[in-house]
């Protein structure tokens, strides 16, 4: 196994084995910090000697005994010792053997997922929270997400987890009354952890598809969880109708391809029939929500034989509505280019100006983006390759920088417009809402 393919392992056994600990000695915090060991020693091991025939007992022995000696060896920590040693028998004390099935065959995940979204914290505190202890992102993407510095990002999560920490909250899926308290939390987690898989924010690759699916796993779980609820199965549709076009979205060393520009053919069928018969059957069971609102959206674009035959009237509906229920500027963004798509440049630029104007996407490269993409249809060259180059400027994405300037390059050098299908706008191929 590659060292890829171990942290992607690993990435994915974490929450699971923090799960595992805090549902035996009854601390988050500490049961995160022994499993971030525990990561350390596999990601050194496991590559020189192999992995284990268990690894999720491999991490769970490792994490265990780093938590027995945390235990016995520390004064300020001796109240949970003897609260450890009255529930447990002293001989259950060390590491369980790796093969012991109680444990390691019990999946934590979704809980750890209600257990981060505890109402004793700020909304935002529990999706940053949940995104670093279940998602697996760093502070530095979790800030990106939600556009505030490192720093601040860095010291909401600990004040989040010194809060659950004095919380006493138990270890166990929350009681259906208390679990729909928690729900919108958790579905905005997902869909951020998704976002950052399908864009990601920061490094030299445009997708992370270890973060992409295990959002759409815990999505399913959720589900299987929460069949009736349709925000549920829309976020899952939403998910499902956007990765199937996971494998058209880059070209030759991973260069972005816009949507009107992708070979349709190479997307995922069977992803996008069953986000389809998924959203169909959620839209006709009552109240709409903005994750099947979006659903809706993916699937108009997904059900286009050809970029030239979207419906974009029907998706600048859907923009309105949704626009309606959450004043976001992201979803004014999409609107305006979807409005340039049914109406004409000119339309969308115009709404442009207005959102501009509101100051919410000051600095955005995801603004720039959309103008230059607009401006290019008007025929304004020149005004667009400074948006292209004040857009690729502002990401963190190296991919999408590289794209940003190539594209700016090449309209700079040609003499006549670019033939053939105008640019994949900024709505029709991005991550969702960041400014959410």
């Amino acid at each position: 196994m590659g060292g890829q393919a171990i942290d992607d392992l690993l990435r994915e056994l974490a929450p699971q084995v923090v799960g595992v600990l805090t549902r035996r000695f009854g601390d988050f915090d500490a049961a995160e910090d022994a499993v971030q060991e525990s990561l350390l020693a596999a990601a050194a091991q496991w590559p020189e000697e192999g992995v284990p025939g268990n690894p999720r007992g491999w991490l769970i022995q490792v994490a265990y005994r780093r938590m027995t000696e945390q235990l016995r060896s520390e004064q300020a920590r001796r109240r949970r010792e003897e609260l450890v040693a009255s529930q447990t028998p002293p001989d259950r004390w060390a590491a369980p053997p790796a093969d012991d099935a109680p444990e390691t065959d019990r999946d934590d995940t979704l809980i750890m997922l209600f257990l981060c979204c505890h109402p004793a914290l700020t909304p935002a505190s529990a999706i940053a929270l949940t995104l670093r202890s279940v998602g697996g992102l760093t502070t530095a993407q979790i800030a990106k997400a939600f556009m505030v510095p490192e720093a601040t990002m860095a010291q909401r999560i600990n004040r989040a987890k010194q809060s659950i920490k004095a919380s006493g909250v138990p270890f166990r899926m929350p009681a259906p009354q208390e679990r729909a308290r928690r729900l919108g939390s958790v579905l905005h987690v997902l869909y951020l952890i998704f976002n950052e898989g399908y864009a990601s924010s920061v490094g030299p690759d445009l997708q992370r598809v270890e973060l992409s699916r295990e959002a759409i796993r815990l999505t399913r779980m959720a589900h299987d969880l929460l069949p009736d609820d349709c925000e549920v199965a829309g976020l899952l549709a939403l998910m499902l109708l956007t990765d199937a076009r996971r494998l058209a979205r880059t070209g030759v060393g991973g260069t972005p391809i816009p949507l009107a520009e992708q070979d349709r053919s190479l997307w995922d069928g069977k992803a996008v029939a069953e986000g389809v018969a998924l959203i169909t059957a959620t839209l006709a069971r009552g109240a709409v929500g903005p994750y099947q609102l979006q659903a809706a959206i993916a699937a108009v674009h997904d059900e286009a034989p050809t970029a030239e035959e979207t419906d974009w009237p029907q998706i600048l509906a859907l923009y309105g509505l949704l626009e309606r229920m959450s004043d976001n500027p992201m979803v004014s963004l999409n609107r305006a280019v979807a409005a340039a798509m049914a109406h004409g440049a000119t339309t969308g630029l115009d709404m442009l100006k207005t959102l501009g104007a509101d100051g919410r996407l000051a600095g955005h490269h995801r603004f720039y983006t959309a103008r230059a993409h607009l401006l290019e249809m008007t025929g304004d060259r020149q005004a667009a390759v400074e948006d292209y180059r004040a857009a690729a400027s502002r990401t963190t994405s190296i991919a999408e920088r590289d794209y940003l300037t190539t594209r700016a390059a090449r309209l700079a050098a040609a003499d006549q417009p670019e033939q053939g299908a105008p640019p994949g706008s900024a709505e029709q191929d991005a991550p969702f809402n960041r400014a959410g």
